[in-house]
């Protein structure tokens, strides 16, 4: 075996070794040894899943309510959408798993179809086999104590928009008597939302009204009132994390909140993005990381099903470049003849529409009118856009096969890598196209060949200086196009930035400026190819791994 052949062995034994290990965290739960939780409390928290999607969102609320020491019942309604294995998972993590039926959404053919399965939320008040129940949605994370919200009225929720309150966090007495009643009249009543929210602020008119629960009162105090119908939550046990990130202020004490609520849509704390934009959501992804291994492959909020794609993800585009360098795949080869052939013949008409001439400057600074390429005038606006949209491409692709619940950290590596990949083959395949199109040009038109060792062209924008192999200002434009893409999202982390408009404002003017470098660098990589092509129009190209 060669040197060379045994190093490639040596690359692909620890490349499948990487793929096929399984990490763990270190945290092994032993409650999927044990059997299902049951019920030991007359007291629970509860939650709502009628999909996989909200899974790890459940996950990370049980284990942050077991961080404060609970001991109250953990109840989670699913209903047929939960696969058999979230179930499992659930009861791994100390959840008490019920099947329920979905309660269909009278409003559904009019309203986001978002609120399909919303309704079932009303089962709640069907638990009656506890006396107090504290409902959290799957997008909630506990980071304080709340068992002083057990303490509330028959029904509590947090105002917040003027006269109306979020279900997401809500305080109930289970009735089977008001169950029924509310499924009587789920046809009827007027839902501002299209969901369950609407329908509950027709149900409990005047809640705007209530008085406000006071959870510090001493405990004779509130054992002597009477228990009121409805009573308003603090904010705390409600703290809506997306009017803190638009007016940048909690509007109470932060060392105060029990409960944050990731209330943005399309910004759900288990997005890998989600923490790059959002800095609450470290909160939610400080508890995933303290996830325990309830079943295999599952700590941390893993997903096995997705860590193996993920290994497979980090490793091909490596996998790829190095085999196209290995075996000088890169360079163009002879398929690009006939493509060549193609392209010249279409220059040839295209040519009346006029070309720009680049003169060639020897290094003795010394004017020759035979050293002169012609250089089409619609090269630079054609590579222009042609590099935007290469660069659109990659990025859809990236964030197609990139899975959206895995570490913020992971997501950003896995987007960065595809998109540089997929870039750079792409547009690299273009520079290689535009340089054997010159080269065939020259050949066919009888343009006089550069001998010089190096030439300059001028472009009215700048100085561009080249050799016949790969040179370094080739690297330079792609080092500092990786750069700019890379600081773009860092940079409001760095900066300390907790507010999202200002955070959006800088990503945008970052993008601004890395879309001008682009602009700049592609017209500029373009011509340095076509011109190359004419000067290497009578030379046997040497291999070359260089994208241009």
């Amino acid at each position: 075996m060669s040197p060379h052949q045994a190093w490639l062995f040596a690359v692909v034994v620890v490349t499948l070794g990487a793929l096929f290990s399984t990490p763990s965290n270190g945290v092994v739960s032993a409650s999927a040894s044990v059997g299902p939780p049951r019920r030991s409390s007359d007291e629970a928290y509860a939650t709502l899943l009628y999909g996989n999607e909200f899974l790890l969102g459940a996950r990370v609320l049980g284990k942050s309510l077991r961080n404060t020491g609970t001991t109250k019942d953990m109840v989670a309604l699913v209903s047929n959408g939960v696969s058999a294995y979230a179930r499992e998972l659930l009861q791994a993590d100390g959840w008490i798993v019920t099947k329920v039926d979905l309660v269909a959404n009278p409003n559904r053919g009019v309203k986001p179809r978002r609120l399909w399965g919303v309704y079932t939320k009303l089962r709640i008040f069907n638990m009656t086999d506890y006396k107090k129940v504290v409902y959290l949605d799957a997008d909630t994370v506990v980071v304080k104590n709340i068992e002083k919200m057990f303490k509330c009225g028959k029904f509590c929720a947090v105002l917040k928009h003027s006269e109306r309150f979020n279900a997401g966090v809500l305080v109930v007495e289970p009735s089977q008597a008001m169950f029924e009643d509310m499924m009587s009249k789920v046809n009827t009543l007027e839902s501002y939302t299209g969901g369950d929210q609407g329908f509950l602020e027709s149900y409990f008119p005047g809640f705007a009204n209530a008085r406000i629960f006071e959870p510090n009162l001493p405990p004779e105090i509130l054992d002597s009132r009477p228990v009121p119908k409805m009573e308003r939550l603090p904010t705390i046990y409600n703290a809506d994390v997306g009017q803190c990130v638009i007016s940048n202020n909690w509007k109470v004490n932060a060392s105060e909140i029990g409960v944050l609520h990731y209330t943005i849509g399309p910004l759900k704390p288990w997005d890998w993005w989600t923490s790059w934009l959002l800095k609450p959501a470290d909160a939610w992804q400080n508890v995933r990381k303290q996830l325990p291994e309830s079943l295999p492959g599952t700590g941390g909020g893993g997903i096995p099903d997705e860590n193996f794609l993920v290994k497979i993800l980090l490793f091909l585009p490596f996998g790829a470049l190095f085999f196209c360098y290995y075996r000088s795949l890169l360079p163009t080869r002879d398929y690009f003849s006939s493509l060549s052939d193609q392209i010249k013949h279409l220059h040839f008409k295209s040519r009346s529409a006029g070309t720009h001439i680049y003169n060639g400057v020897s290094t003795s600074s010394t004017s020759n009118p035979n050293h002169q390429a012609k250089v089409p005038v619609y090269l630079g606006g054609v590579s222009v856009i042609f590099s935007f949209m290469a660069a659109l491409v990659a990025l859809s692709i990236a964030f197609a096969i990139v899975p959206r619940q895995v570490m913020p950290w992971t997501g950003l590596l896995l987007v960065y890598e595809w998109i540089f990949t997929i870039f750079f083959l792409l547009f690299g395949g273009y520079l290689r196209l535009v340089y054997h199109w010159a080269k065939a040009t020259a050949v066919q038109s009888g343009s006089p060949t550069f001998r010089s060792e190096s030439l300059e062209y001028d472009s009215g924008k700048g100085h561009q200086r080249f050799a016949q192999s790969c040179d370094n200002a080739t690297w330079y434009y792609w080092l500092l196009m990786a750069v700019l893409a890379i600081a773009i999202p860092l940079l409001p982390s760095f900066l300390g930035l907790t507010s999202l408009f200002p955070r959006i404002v800088l990503m945008v003017a970052g993008g601004l400026i890395l879309a001008s470098f682009m602009t700049y660098a592609s017209e500029h990589l373009a011509i340095r190819s076509f011109q190359k092509g004419v000067e290497d129009r009578d030379t046997t190209r040497s291999k070359n791994t260089c994208p241009s």
